[in-house]
């Protein structure tokens, strides 16, 4: 079946709410995961936990990425390229700036505190944190002082994406509505996006480790840019769209053997390979494939099963999710690791206080949420729309 290009696509609406969620699940992680680096740790450390969280790390951003991309399609044919960037801009340029002045101080903080870096006092250090030419931790400054985004450097990427993408958006819909790529079978797209990730695996993965800084991530921005493309694209091709449906228990079987086997060289079990004769550019050859195809199995997977069994669910929590999802992102960190800092000297155990934290955590973004939406000033920072006043009760209680 055919759908209109401007068509609502909730399965969408569904996975972003979904990524958002894990994310959540993977930054609490994080603090209690061993041997990987997190602004502060639990005392309580698992370095088993690295193999669960694997299961998402490598594609769980690219989710983000591609679902932006395609939505970005679909949205354009019903509003002008100037105008959806002044949305785009409205969106996330403010909320933006609002994160990296209020929102992760406290996450700067207390990794500074727990670190024992800087003495007690929030506002003596917001000051500091704020001004540009600051001396305080000089081994943490970027070029503009301690000023950072953390975990919103998602807002920033996401922008410069769309911003080209709008620049180019004749040349991509030309591209989009050409014959040839109507006709092109899904396969044969799917080996050359494998192949584009694979030559940036290859070629910048080594020179160009992960920053989140924009100007020197050039590695990721080969990959998360290929992503956003190929969502901008298959969101305008059905022929595609049906056979990844089709086809969505074969991506999720593959791509569970990706995953065991990236455990396995993980933990060593081909080790009896290993030797003299063993040759390197081989060894690189084969684990690049594996993750490149472990990388867009899942994705492909994802979407398969969301456009099985997603496409007709909308109902209230869609539609809270939907306003919500951008304050709960912009917040859902800090919030974190306010809470865990604050329950570490109470050295609760674990199986009680990872609950803990993720209850209280959820807790937060959802009173922080309806605290922002009935704010005027607060909508505007975190990127919503103003709240609506109930007009007609003024009028009601005026003429009593």
């Amino acid at each position: 079946m055919t759908r209109s290009l401007t068509a609502r696509r909730y399965e969408l609406d569904w996975l972003r709410t979904i990524a958002f969620a894990l994310l959540i699940l993977y930054h609490i992680g994080m603090y209690y995961v061993a041997d990987w680096g997190w602004h502060i740790k639990s005392t309580q450390t698992f370095t088993g936990l690295q193999d669960l969280m694997i299961l998402t790390n490598p594609w769980r951003m690219s989710l983000l990425f591609l679902l932006s991309g395609m939505a970005l399609s679909l949205v354009l044919p019903r509003i002008s390229r100037l105008k959806l960037l002044g949305l785009r801009s409205k969106r996330l340029l403010i909320p933006l700036l609002f994160t990296m002045f209020v929102v992760v101080v406290p996450q700067v903080y207390y990794e500074a505190l727990s670190q024992q870096l800087i003495q007690p006092g929030y506002l003596q250090f917001w000051w500091q944190y704020i001004n540009p030419v600051t001396d305080l931790l000089p081994d943490h400054h970027s070029p503009i002082g301690l000023l950072t985004w953390n975990h919103a450097w998602f807002i920033p990427y996401l922008w410069c994406y769309s911003l080209l993408v709008l620049v180019f958006y004749p040349l991509l819909n030309s591209m989009s509505q050409a014959g040839w790529l109507q006709q092109l079978q899904g396969r044969y797209a799917l080996v050359l996006v494998l192949g584009l990730m694979f030559w940036a695996w290859w070629t910048l993965r080594a020179d160009f480790p992960s920053t989140h800084a924009l100007v020197d991530d050039w590695y990721n921005h080969a990959k998360y840019f290929l992503v956003f493309i190929a969502g901008f694209l298959l969101a305008r091709q059905d022929l595609w769209w049906q056979q990844l449906v089709l086809n969505r228990r074969l991506w999720l079987l593959t791509a569970l053997c990706c995953y065991c086997l990236i455990i396995a060289e993980r933990n060593d079990w081909f080790d009896y390979y290993s030797g003299p004769t063993q040759s390197e550019t081989l060894h690189n050859t084969v684990f690049g494939s594996v993750l490149v195809l472990n990388h867009w199995l899942w994705l492909l997977a994802v979407l398969g099963y969301a456009g099985a069994y997603l496409t007709t669910i909308n109902n209230p929590l869609l539609r809270y999710c939907n306003d919500a999802i951008l304050p709960w992102y912009i917040l859902h960190q800090t919030l974190i690791i306010l809470f865990a800092s604050w329950l570490k000297p109470l050295a609760i155990p674990v199986m009680a206080e990872f609950p803990l934290v993720l209850l209280l955590t959820v807790a937060g973004c959802w009173l922080g949420y309806e605290v922002i939406r009935r704010s005027a000033v607060l909508s505007w920072c975190f990127g919503l729309k103003p709240p609506v006043r109930n007009t007609e009760g003024q009028s009601q209680a005026q003429a009593a």
